[in-house]
């Protein structure tokens, strides 16, 4: 996938909101129990399957917050992220962990050695049609057996964003079914092992959605 203008734009919005963003959002998974229960399902099997000691990439990592939390459960994990600013935090952050700037459709990544990939919410901006191709670039790095924890908005609406943590942005946020997440994650040969959909907690709009899916 080449650069284009709604990838200028995430990049340009998480530049604008990094410091921020990473201050408001550093305890967000203390009061997301269900959040946890799928990270540590998803740590269990990454450190089970697929060799064990296989790296595992945060992609879309943010500030770092779920990477480091990845690396607590045991994971061998690094993050990278399409922001510059975004990165920067996570690496004052987390000086311990690896993170990467780059775009997560175009990983500087060989093929087949990764033992899980996360996206935490770091798919919620690529325009459907987008998602085929960001999916086969995810099941090319995983290894045989590896797996991959997708977490997403569920629904079927778009949302405009023109203002978010205390800045101006321009990013549109897609709500999708779970059924279309799983479809299109089968389609690029990652079999549906779990998914999860909750209800929508405090300062959230929407359910939930996390699907736990393994490359055979």
């Amino acid at each position: 996938m080449t650069e284009t203008s709604y990838l200028s734009s995430v990049r340009a919005s998480y530049d604008a909101v990094a410091v921020d963003y990473a201050r408001l959002l550093s305890a967000e998974l203390a009061g997301k129990p269900l959040d946890r229960a799928m990270l540590a399902a998803f740590a269990e099997y990454v450190r089970d399957d697929a060799g064990g000691g296989r790296a595992v990439a945060d992609l879309g990592c943010g500030p770092g917050r779920v990477t480091a939390h990845l690396d607590g459960l045991g994971v061998r994990v690094f993050g990278v992220d399409l922001s510059p600013a975004m990165v920067a935090v996570a690496r004052r952050a987390y000086p311990g962990l690896r993170f990467e700037v780059a775009s997560m459709a175009a990983l500087d990544v060989a093929d087949g050695v990764l033992g899980g990939v996360l996206a935490w919410y770091s798919t919620v901006h690529t325009p459907p049609s987008g998602l085929p191709a960001l999916f086969a670039e995810f099941a090319r790095v995983l290894a045989p057996g590896g797996h991959l924890l997708i977490a997403f908005k569920a629904g079927d609406e778009l949302i405009r964003l023109e203002h978010a943590y205390g800045h101006p942005v321009d990013l549109h946020v897609y709500r999708t079914p779970p059924e279309l997440i799983a479809g299109l994650l089968a389609g690029a040969g990652l079999t549906e092992v779990a998914r999860l959909v909750r209800e929508a907690g405090p300062g959230e709009t929407s359910p939930q959605g996390f699907l736990l899916a393994r490359k055979a």
